[in-house]
């Protein structure tokens, strides 16, 4: 896998907007905020429009800019605008012999899981599941130094903010490379050639707003489709907002170790990377040591 060149001062940011629409009046505040961090920002054209009420912009001008901002040789990396949905209508729109002959780091969670796994088969990038550039003018210090450390491989353990505690589902330890985000694309890719790869891998989940049965649903076809018995390990991250229907629900917790604990792998819960503040970047496509006992995750270098 190839890591990208670092970020630093007086570096351009390329932003792109490969999902759903930003308020293109809030745009100047993102510009300012990422300028008084010290860095250039340079928007591609699918920053400024709205279609059809739910994507940035047509699939092809998605497309378009996620190439032209790989292929600009004044964008030293490119962080996502937000996210929402749009990225599948785009994987077979992406000439992805561009990005891997011009790597860059590239950053964004959620719909952006749909590049992530994309990348990480077709273009052999280590790519980054970090903050959008959509929310940098409320970037508090730890999300901030945890993006910048990870951008510039000068990270090795990855500890939670504010003494959040990791919990253990299943004990044992195991390395690999990691892969995964956003459980609802991680799902929506499985029976595409864009389905993700767990074979031998540490496979990161996180989700935000999904009801307790629907996410027992997604971690079933997970199952059905062989990915728990493919991977080495799980790391589950934040699940924000995910919360109980009625009484006698399962706890979140309670419903993924009802969900995995049967492979035996080792497994943690509620990593601070996700839709949270403060957020942990992290590279994917790199190997890492999981000591679940431990509640430990280290890159390996």
């Amino acid at each position: 896998m190839i890591y990208p060149k670092g970020i630093k001062k007086g570096d351009t940011i390329g932003i792109v907007a490969p999902s759903g629409p930003f308020r293109a009046a809030t745009l100047g505040e993102i510009e300012n905020a990422l300028n008084n961090l010290g860095y250039n920002v340079k928007f591609g054209d699918s920053c400024y429009g709205s279609y059809k009420g739910y994507l940035s912009s047509e699939d092809k001008i998605r497309a378009k800019d996620i190439e032209d901002m790989f292929l600009d040789k004044t964008v030293d990396g490119i962080i996502c605008l937000r996210g929402g949905y749009g990225t599948p209508r785009i994987l077979d729109l992406i000439d992805y012999d561009i990005i891997k002959n011009n790597p860059k780091f590239f950053v964004g969670f959620s719909d952006i899981t749909g590049l992530h796994i994309a990348f990480n088969k077709y273009t052999d990038l280590v790519t980054f599941h970090g903050p959008m550039a959509g929310t940098s003018h409320k970037w508090d210090e730890f999300t901030y130094n945890s993006l910048i450390n990870a951008l510039n491989n000068n990270v090795n353990k990855f500890e939670n903010p504010n003494d959040e505690p990791i919990y253990t589902v299943v004990k044992g330890q195991c390395e690999g490379e990691l892969i995964g985000g956003n459980l609802a694309l991680i799902v929506a890719g499985i029976g595409t050639k864009y389905e993700i790869d767990t074979k031998g891998k540490i496979l990161f989940i996180e989700d935000v707003g999904e009801a307790i049965y629907r996410l027992d649903r997604m971690l079933t076809q997970l199952s059905l489709a062989g990915k728990f018995d493919d991977c080495v390990g799980i790391v589950f991250g934040d699940f924000c907002d995910c919360n109980k229907d009625n009484d006698d629900d399962f706890e979140i917790l309670e419903l993924i170790q009802d969900r995995v604990a049967k492979y035996n792998k080792p497994c943690i819960f509620n990593l601070k990377s996700g839709h949270c503040t403060p957020m942990i970047t992290l590279p994917f496509g790199c190997k890492y040591k999981l000591n679940a006992t431990e509640k430990t995750l280290e890159l390996i270098k």
